[in-house]
This record gives C-alpha cells, sequence and structure tokens, in this order.
C-alpha cells in the first residue's frame, strides 16, 4: 500500500486535490487489495481551508503533524500562488519531504512552493503555460520546460495547469502498476491515458489587443481575415504605411515575436479550430489557414504539437452530434 499525501492550502484550486486523487481511488479498484494507494491531504491552517472557487476542503494533517513518512506527496497549485511571499514552515516542511519521500513534486503552480524550498535549483520543472515564464524568472536556478504536460527529474515530479494534475498520476499509476491499470482508470474517469503533444495545443495563442486602432489591432485583423493569402513582412508593412524594417522592429518590440511567427501562430490557432469544430478534410483547413498543403500543415503540427492534424482532431474534436 503506498501513501500519497496532498498538500492544500487556502486558495488551493479544487481540481488539483480532487483530480489526483480521484485517479489513485479508482486505480484502488483495478489492483489487488492492499497494493492500492492510501490517501491523505496536509493543510496549513486549521481545517478546512476555502479553495479558490469558495468550497471548503478538510484536511488530515496540518504541518505540525503532518511528518514525512509518505511513497508520494504532491503540491497543489492555486491562481495567487506566483505572487504570495514564502511560508518559511511550509518551505521546510518540502525540504524534509524532499530528503524522505521517493517521489514528490507539484500539479500547477503548486512549483512555485517547491522552488521557493529550493528544491527547483538544478532541476527540470514545468508549470501552467502561462506561469512558465514567471517560474523561470523567480527561480533561474531551475531548468524550466514551457511545453511539458509533466516532467520528472529524479525523484522530483511536477506538471502543467489544473487537468493535467489527472495525467501526472495516471503516470504514477501506470508506473506502479503497469499501463493497462492506468488505461482502465482513465477509461472509468473519461480522460485520455497519455496525451499527446504539450500545452501550446491548448494555450491561446493570439491575444485581443487593449486598442482596437493599435498597430499590432489592425495587423491581427487582417491577418485573422486573410489567411489564405500571402502575408510577408513586406505585405504586412504595407498594410500599416511603413516601411519593412521600421515595422518589423516596431511589432517585435510590441507583441515579443517576429511579424512571421505572429502569422504562423494565427494560422496554427485558426486549423486547431476547424480541427475541433469541423468536419472539413485536412487539404481544405490547410488551404484555408493559409498552409498551401495538408503536408506543410502536417510538418507544422509535428514540429509545434509533436503530434499530426489526424491525432490532433482525434483528441479534441467537439461533437457535432
Amino acid at each position: 500500500m503506498k501513501t500519497v499525501a496532498l498538500l492544500i492550502f487556502p486558495g488551493v484550486q479544487s481540481l488539483d486535490v480532487s483530480g489526483p486523487m480521484d485517479v489513485f481511488a479508482e486505480a484502488n479498484d483495478y489492483v489487488a487489495v492492499g497494493e492500492g494507494y492510501r490517501l491523505l491531504t496536509v493543510g496549513t491552517q486549521p481545517s478546512p481551508v476555502r479553495a479558490s472557487n469558495g468550497q471548503q476542503l478538510g484536511f488530515d494533517f496540518s504541518l505540525n503533524q503532518a511528518g514525512s513518512d509518505y511513497d508520494i506527496v504532491l503540491v497543489a497549485g492555486g491562481p495567487q500562488l506566483a505572487q504570495e511571499e514564502e511560508n518559511p514552515a511550509l518551505s521546510a516542511w518540502l525540504q524534509q519531504v524532499a530528503q524522505n519521500v521517493p517521489r514528490y513534486g507539484s500539479i500547477c503552480t503548486g512549483a512555485f512552493l517547491l522552488g521557493r524550498a529550493g528544491l527547483l535549483d538544478g532541476k527540470r520543472a514545468t508549470t501552467h503555460w502561462s506561469d512558465a515564464g514567471r517560474l523561470g524568472q523567480q527561480f533561474p536556478l531551475a531548468q524550466v520546460e514551457h511545453d511539458r504536460i509533466h516532467v520528472r527529474d529524479g525523484g522530483l515530479l511536477t506538471s502543467a495547469g489544473v487537468t493535467a494534475g489527472i495525467d501526472l498520476a495516471l503516470a504514477l499509476v501506470a508506473e506502479d502498476h503497469g499501463p493497462s491499470v492506468a488505461l482502465s482508470v482513465a477509461k472509468r474517469l473519461l480522460v485520455v491515458a497519455q496525451r499527446q503533444g504539450g500545452q501550446s495545443q491548448f494555450s491561446p495563442y493570439l491575444q485581443a489587443q487593449a486598442q482596437p486602432d493599435a498597430l499590432t489591432a489592425v495587423i491581427q485583423r487582417h491577418v485573422m481575415e486573410h489567411l489564405a493569402e500571402p502575408l510577408s513582412v513586406e505585405r504586412l508593412a504595407d498594410i500599416a504605411g511603413m516601411s519593412a524594417r521600421n515595422f518589423a522592429r516596431l511589432f517585435v518590440k510590441e507583441m515579443q515575436i517576429t511579424p512571421a511567427e505572429f502569422v504562423l501562430r494565427a494560422r496554427i490557432d485558426a486549423a486547431r479550430s476547424l480541427l475541433e469544430g469541423s468536419e472539413l478534410p485536412l487539404k481544405t483547413i490547410a488551404y484555408r489557414c493559409g498552409f498551401g498543403s495538408a503536408a506543410r500543415m502536417r510538418l507544422v503540427f509535428a514540429q509545434r504539437f509533436g503530434v499530426t492534424p489526424y491525432q490532433y482532431r482525434d483528441s479534441f474534436k467537439v461533437s457535432l452530434a
């Protein structure tokens, strides 16, 4: 029997807690009695704590009662964790955990708590795509991988945002009891046993501009309305009424990416939308989104997501029934 402890705190994301716990609990139905998981929660203040969605969560042990006699310890995330100050008592407990627990880690922004305890230094780690840059800035000794669903570095386990905690828990179940058990759990929970691709398949590439008449907003609208057409830097500069050199410099300054990269991301985003919500053939989607051919679109998807457009559609297609 393996003991799993999940750390919770005021403002915790409740799905970061319930998702992995449900995976381990379901796994108990597919393994011999006494070979599954015993689930516990550890809290940072008197029970109950209030999650970010307003739900009240109780816990089994407070930090000063918890000890470190576990097989797996996971730290849940919360929407405000990246901005919070360090909790010395929590950091001390996590340092003790890292010395005694074979596998420990985080879900989503729980990685920031590990970082404040010094547990990410010299390690590969990940977190939610929208906080990955901030994680790298706050903990420069960590090797932050921005586009991974979950990462393992020795005994350290970190996952991307929210539902990626389910992926991480399934990976642990597969490690402990084999892929068939993990697949059975995934089927019971109606989730994918092993997602293909990285976080970027879920993150919105294009951000709406605050000022609709700003240069980047004008270019964004033109790009989205003319995806099937050639969209070179020179063409976009003409739209903006600028020289290509000045346009490219100003665009990078405002958007932090080159015009060419922006156009490619716009095409990818549009293709994703059509793959998810239509029955259009791949060659039609490729033409409408400006890839020119299905082969070119396949290459881009393989490079960016690690999956083909067919695989992407199978995983994320919205039912039209």
